[in-house]
């Protein structure tokens, strides 16, 4: 099965057709959770420090476009990782990761790996990337920093396509980009305007003066160049022997 492929097959939906099909939370689950909540630390999920709402675009097919909520942890000033959620509400459904490089690892990068990654400096000029509710002055070092680095993305769950749960193999996202098929549809902008009592045209006059580089490193936004997307396909591997540890 192909990342690329049609919507997969009829799955087991709730009666509304619109839920994750499953039965509804136990009071012992919900113990359990409370439970571990006060006795264990969450740490990797503690480092979560922000919340980004962007858009992305499947590699495949860039007509399908998607409007993207990633909570995001920073390693190093280098280096950031980020949970990519289809909301920002509490029944949000976990549909991806995405890493972030700065130019300088990018450049280290072999060139068919720079291949799978999309540059960020159209997305912060053009306001798509922001932080819901953060004042622009406090995000401004940031997005400096933002429009000088690549990301990687993979989408797990197709929840565009109708998907109830998470299908097939994972798509390879890219980034909105001034040109072609890469423009964002302005019927998703303006959904977020609404939600978020924002100004697109705004965010873009205030970042007017950050500087991005003159010309984007060659491989990054393949498809601009090459004219194709890419899409993964599963294939079986040759026969494995399974080793027993114990007679």
């Amino acid at each position: 099965m192909s990342s690329s492929d049609e919507f997969p097959g009829v799955v087991p939906s709730r009666s509304d057709g619109n839920d994750t099909p499953g039965k509804p939370l136990t009071v012992g689950s919900q113990m359990i959770d409370k439970g571990a909540q006060m006795l264990q630390s969450l740490k990797p999920i503690k480092q979560v420090n922000q919340h980004v709402c962007t858009f992305a675009m499947y590699s495949h097919d860039m007509t399908r476009q998607i409007q993207t909520h990633h909570y995001v942890t920073r390693i190093n000033q280098d280096f950031l990782q980020c949970a990519v959620y289809d909301s920002d509400s509490t029944t949000a459904r976990l549909i991806g990761v995405e890493y972030i490089v700065s130019d300088r690892i990018f450049e280290s990068l072999a060139a068919e790996e720079q291949k799978l990654w999309h540059s960020h400096a159209y997305e912060i000029k053009a306001g798509l990337w922001m932080n819901p509710r953060v004042p622009e002055m406090i995000q401004k070092s940031e997005l400096q920093d933002l429009a000088k680095s690549y990301g990687k993305f993979w989408c797990t769950w197709q929840v565009d396509r109708g998907d109830v749960l998470p299908l097939g193999a994972p798509s390879l996202m890219m980034s909105p980009q001034e040109v072609n098929l890469g423009m964002l549809k302005p019927e998703l902008l303006k959904r977020r305007e609404d939600k978020y009592k924002v100004s697109n045209e705004s965010l873009m006059q205030s970042r007017a003066g950050i500087e991005v580089p003159e010309k984007i490193k060659t491989n990054a936004d393949y498809w601009k160049n090459a004219g194709k997307g890419s899409a993964i396909d599963i294939e079986q591997t040759p026969e494995m022997k399974l080793i027993t540890p114990f007679p």
